[in-house]
């Protein structure tokens, strides 16, 4: 047990022949220190390079359920296959694989990131991969320098924030958070997501759009709109396409999460109504009201269209028009911030939120709640 907060794991696996003799290599590394908290590399037997990389990856989280149980986890690999099949990107087609992956998605906690590195990048876990098939006996940890194979000093996550500050060698995806304008659900403080009524803007909503656009307008350099599919946020994504000039696309996964029986009804109706339920709904993300979805649930999906815009728009600024818990989840993933964070932000309508996304994986808060029909002062 370590103690740590967060850590990466950093798996590879080959065949030599593919099929072939093959072998896996995965480590555990606290990002602060670069530190390797533990590591294993083993052979397989006769398997496929795939067959191989999902391998290292189990055993990588594995290595990081019994060594940091408590982490938060970032998987590095150089396999776009697994990456892009463990994200949710890809499907799962080979029946060889199928059985890895559901273990790795067993082991893998909410909110794991999925990173794709060049082959350079992975070179510890390459390493230990052709140790295990060269015979040569791998220990839990390096054990002095030069013992084990060479690793790459993560920096600190001080350093890893300074980073987004000095000369980028791709410039960053921006993407920029407009939440709808007001309904008369948001008006009167009433729960409302989706599956719900769906309402739509109110006079005050559409000025709100109205200020909103201008904004973007005026700053300008806005490449794409995105928005989710309820009617407040494609009301809300046509004042700004009419004003920038740009088709909206329509993407289900930013749509709001679902609070089924609850839709409609105020905080206080819902406490004397569901107490039992909303109290456990406050104490775990995991758990959805009833009828509806949590915002674990919610958190994977927006991840997902996170991940899509990244892809098809890298190093553009894209303006995404969605709502409240979308948002959230995005401010607390790149903070590293508890899930409670959720309960901590407040956003108001027609506010706008902006992170940056580095080719490297990093991202950076910009602007957080900026209401284009409040002045600064």
């Amino acid at each position: 047990m370590t103690g740590l907060t967060h850590v990466i794991v950093e798996a590879d696996g080959g065949s030599r022949g593919n099929p072939g003799p093959a072998a896996y290599g995965a480590l555990v590394r606290d990002p602060a220190t670069g530190e390797v908290v533990a590591q294993d590399g083993k052979t397989l037997g006769i398997a496929t390079n795939n067959v191989a990389e999902y391998s290292g990856l189990v055993a990588g989280l594995q290595l990081a359920e019994e060594y940091a149980p408590d982490a938060s986890i970032e998987v590095r690999m150089d396999s776009k296959l697994v990456v892009e099949q463990m994200a949710g990107r890809w499907k799962i087609k080979h029946p060889d694989l199928q059985p890895l992956a559901i273990k790795a998605q067993g082991l893998a906690p909410f909110g794991t990131e999925w990173t794709w590195v060049p082959r350079a990048q992975n070179s510890a876990a390459d390493a230990l991969a052709n140790m295990a098939l060269d015979g040569v006996p791998i220990p839990l940890k390096p054990e002095a320098p030069g013992s084990g194979p060479a690793v790459t000093k993560e920096p600190s996550d001080l350093r890893k924030a300074l980073q987004g500050w000095g000369p980028q060698a791709e410039p960053p995806t921006q993407l920029i958070f407009l939440r709808h304008g007001e309904t008369p659900h948001t008006a009167e403080k009433r729960f409302s997501g989706s599956g719900g009524d769906n309402p739509g803007l109110s006079e005050t909503g559409r000025l709100q759009a109205q200020a909103a656009a201008e904004y973007l307008s005026r700053i300008g350099g806005v490449d794409a709109l995105v928005t989710s599919p309820m009617v407040r946020t494609r009301q809300t994504a046509e004042v700004v396409a009419v004003k920038l000039g740009l088709d909206a696309v329509v993407d289900d996964g930013w749509r709001e999460v679902a609070f089924g029986d609850w839709d409609g009804h105020t905080f206080a109706e819902i406490q004397q109504k569901w107490p039992d339920a909303m109290n456990a709904w406050l104490e775990s993300t995991a758990v959805a009201p009833p009828g509806g979805e949590s915002f674990d649930s919610c958190a994977r999906r927006a991840r997902s269209a996170r991940d899509g815009i990244l892809a098809r728009y890298p190093g553009k600024t894209v303006v995404v028009v969605t709502h409240v818990t979308p948002i959230k989840l995005m401010v607390r993933s790149v903070l590293q911030a508890p899930m409670s964070s959720l309960f901590r932000m407040e956003l108001r309508p027609a506010t706008l939120t902006e992170i940056h996304w580095y080719a490297d994986g990093l991202a950076s808060l910009r602007s957080f709640n900026t209401d284009p029909l409040r002045p600064k002062i």
